[in-house]
């Protein structure tokens, strides 16, 4: 077990670079089990999730090479059909390895996922999807069990557009007889991604607002890749700088990604630069209040809520902040609230009291975003700060101790 060790007050400064997208990263590498040649990925994060994500492709029977941020998976043509249960419980990504596998080989053994707890996720509308393309699906005793000869194109309709449900359906129509049509998809810059990659793998896929077509074919080739940049890092670390007051600049960004997330940040009284591929940012002295939605893409991301909301603890007025994607993800507010936070939860909806000064408190990290909070709420806070159970942010951060130090904060990683 290790723990972060912060002295806040310190008014960050400088430029940090963010890592390609774990969002995007998972999938990718996914989508490797599509062909039995080999697909190469750079930028890939060196995060405890993509490790994860790659045990799995070993232990189902796929080559892994791995040398810093670049990556080449080689799934062959002696896969296993079952998948490995320790890893998929750790994280709900994982479960995305039903489709190629029935897609590639007729027939797919898959744990039901974990991850999280940010609220239940159900993967309904993964199965469903694979139903409507005729696959024929048991559960029983925590595993799904799916089977089909060959996967048939159809017409699926999402009640939500789900981003797991729609990387899951896209995969397996790759490979399905005829034309597949996806409405009410997600549109999430993740998505667009593994669309880019599966059309280098010579798969052809049309986006038009959320319907998505994809015309199936017999095969996938080996295909080379750069991944997005990672908007929810990004994210963070504009928060960062400006909840210290500071004057930060991301790089290796794409701005347009971040533009229902900036919007917000910039409503608060922060100032904010863009250019092709960075975003400089330059903190208030305290925030304005402001109310903000999470929804899916283009909507404000539901990943940065947890971050914006220790931000906002220290606004002159009162903000709210409204979940619309996770019921759970509030685990974090008891937290916040020992360390001086005024916020009251209603439903899905935070009442945000800003007040002057947050104090140095000690809290767990139960999820990679609330992680992400407590870490922020530490940097603006009066004295020191510890956040425990790190296990859960170097899920979704690489190296967040280091890129903050590079830019002056006071933190420090010990082991328990």
């Amino acid at each position: 077990m290790e723990s972060f060790r912060i002295e806040g007050g310190t008014r960050l400064s400088g430029a940090v670079r963010v890592d390609g997208a774990k969002n995007a990263a998972l999938p990718a590498c996914i989508a490797a089990l599509l062909t039995d040649e080999p697909v190469v990925l750079h930028r890939v994060p060196q995060l405890r999730d993509v490790s994860t994500i790659l045990y799995t492709l070993g232990a189902l029977g796929c080559r892994v090479v791995r040398h810093g941020e670049h990556v080449s998976i080689a799934a062959g043509e002696r896969l296993s059909e079952e998948a490995d249960a320790y890893s998929v419980r750790q994280m709900r990504a994982s479960f995305l390895v039903l489709a190629p596998l029935v897609a590639r080989l007729g027939r797919a053994v898959v744990p039901l996922p974990g991850g999280c707890a940010i609220g239940l996720r159900p993967v309904d509308l993964h199965l469903d999807g694979l139903r409507a393309l005729g696959a024929r699906i048991v559960e029983r005793d925590g595993v799904v069990v799916v089977a089909a000869k060959r996967l048939v194109g159809s017409r699926v309709v999402l009640p939500y557009p789900s981003v797991g449900a729609t990387e899951q359906i896209l995969m397996a129509a790759t490979l399905a007889t005829g034309e597949t049509v996806i409405e009410n998809g997600a549109i999430e810059p993740e998505v667009e991604d593994l669309v880019t990659l599966l059309g280098r793998m010579g798969s052809e896929i049309e986006i038009d607002g959320r319907t998505i077509r994809v015309r199936g074919c017999t095969q996938l080739r080996g295909a080379e890749h750069t991944l997005i940049p990672d908007r929810m890092e990004a994210g963070t670390f504009l928060l960062a700088g400006a909840i210290s007051g500071g004057d930060v600049t991301v790089e290796g960004i794409r701005p347009d990604d971040l533009a229902s997330f900036l919007r917000p940040l910039e409503s608060t009284g922060a100032k904010i630069v863009a250019t092709a591929d960075s975003i400089a940012v330059r903190g208030p002295e305290r925030p304005s209040p402001i109310g903000i939605s999470t929804g899916p893409h283009p909507g404000f991301p539901t990943d940065l809520h947890p971050p914006f909301a220790a931000y906002l603890a220290r606004s002159t007025g009162t903000s709210r902040l409204t979940e619309n994607v996770f019921e759970d993800r509030f685990v974090y507010v008891d937290a916040l609230c020992n360390m001086g936070a005024r916020i009251a939860r209603s439903g899905r909806t935070l009442t945000i009291t800003g007040v002057e000064r947050l104090r140095g408190g000690s809290a767990a990290a139960t999820d990679i975003r609330a992680g992400a909070a407590l870490v922020l709420a530490g940097l603006a806070a009066e004295g020191q700060s510890m956040v425990t159970q790190l296990e859960h942010v170097d899920r979704g951060y690489a190296g967040l101790d280091e890129k903050l130090r590079s830019l002056g904060a006071k933190i420090e990683r010990y082991a328990d």
